[in-house]
């Protein structure tokens, strides 16, 4: 496999400037202001903000969000992400009600609700899981939704509530290769990630998960990985590149260059993807509407490849 230009580093403590395809606008104009003041009046919690999304202000001015349930307090200590780890506070049970009143509000056709680990409850926050499903759906008939997933340690009950609740699409994030997935997820496994995925799909879900690039893997290993997950059933695959969020975290390794996404891209549909969405800003929630519609990634796709062929 060829491999493309990279911008890599050796020194660890050196920072990479990051290139001009990473450059993003600011938030501004009356959509991001409207979701802005949804958030805040609700007392919700998003991932655009605690883990520093570089897509926030286009989301937000296309007037949606990425729900964060369970609070904003990892009990994990994940070296990638930006979302605060510690002892979190007591469940909100009306915390459901709230983000689908919010996703009501906000007169969205597909959401997008993820959570905080809380490995320190007896359920790992399933029944919070089920109940904002359920709450959403009620107050919102129309509206697709996706629902990005913890690991539940693998215990099947749990996992089985997010099924039963019936999301359009179960996500659950690889986020990196098997080699390095101990130094990149401390808590998590990588067998166990490809388990949740694989119980989801016998489950009769749509299925979907994320890597990221440029933390310390090798192209191999990520092709390694993308069989691997095509095995499972994964129906949707995101790849994007891996932005160190604060000094205490790990460094970026690499920017990997748009033509290897690109690459990447192509790869997947051939190995059997439903949708791989590709590039340096793609982050798990980027464009997800689209990723509910069976058949429409690759659609696109073949479209794409014979246009370059005419």
């Amino acid at each position: 496999m060829q491999e493309l230009p990279v911008i890599s580093t050796i020194d660890n403590n050196l920072k990479l400037k990051k290139p001009n395809w990473l450059r993003v606008k600011l938030p501004i104009g009356e959509s991001y202001k409207h979701v802005r003041g949804l958030v805040d009046k609700n007392k919700l919690h998003t991932i655009c903000e605690s883990g520093n999304c570089p897509n926030m202000g286009e989301c937000w001015g296309e007037g949606t969000a990425t729900f964060m349930i369970l609070g904003n307090i990892c009990t994990r200590s994940c070296r990638f992400c930006a979302v605060a780890t510690g002892r979190p506070e007591a469940i909100d049970w009306d915390e459901p009600q709230r983000v689908a009143e919010a996703i009501n509000l906000m007169k969205v056709k597909h959401a997008v609700v993820t959570s905080v680990d809380r490995d320190e409850q007896p359920d790992g926050g399933s029944t919070i899981w089920y109940n904002t499903i359920k709450a959403i759906k009620a107050l919102n008939p129309t509206t697709t939704l996706e629902t990005l997933i913890p690991d539940f340690r693998g215990i099947e009950e749990q996992i089985n509530r997010v099924i039963d609740a019936a999301p359009e699409v179960v996500s659950h994030n690889m986020e990196t290769v098997e080699r390095i997935t101990k130094k990149v997820r401390v808590q998590a496994k990588y067998d166990r990630s490809l388990f949740v995925l694989n119980h989801l799909k016998q489950g009769g879900m749509r299925t979907k998960t994320g890597i990221m690039l440029g933390i310390g893997e090798t192209k191999d290993e990520v092709v390694e990985t993308m069989k691997q997950l095509v095995d499972v059933g994964c129906d949707v695959l995101t790849l994007g590149q891996y932005l160190q969020p604060t000094p205490k975290h790990l460094p970026v390794q690499r920017f990997v260059h748009p033509d290897e996404f690109k690459e990447l891209k192509d790869i997947g549909y051939d190995l059997g993807f439903d949708y791989v969405e590709s590039g340096p800003l793609v982050r798990s929630s980027y464009h997800s509407e689209k990723h509910v519609i069976k058949g429409w990634g690759k659609t696109q796709w073949l479209k794409e490849k014979e246009m370059l062929l005419q």
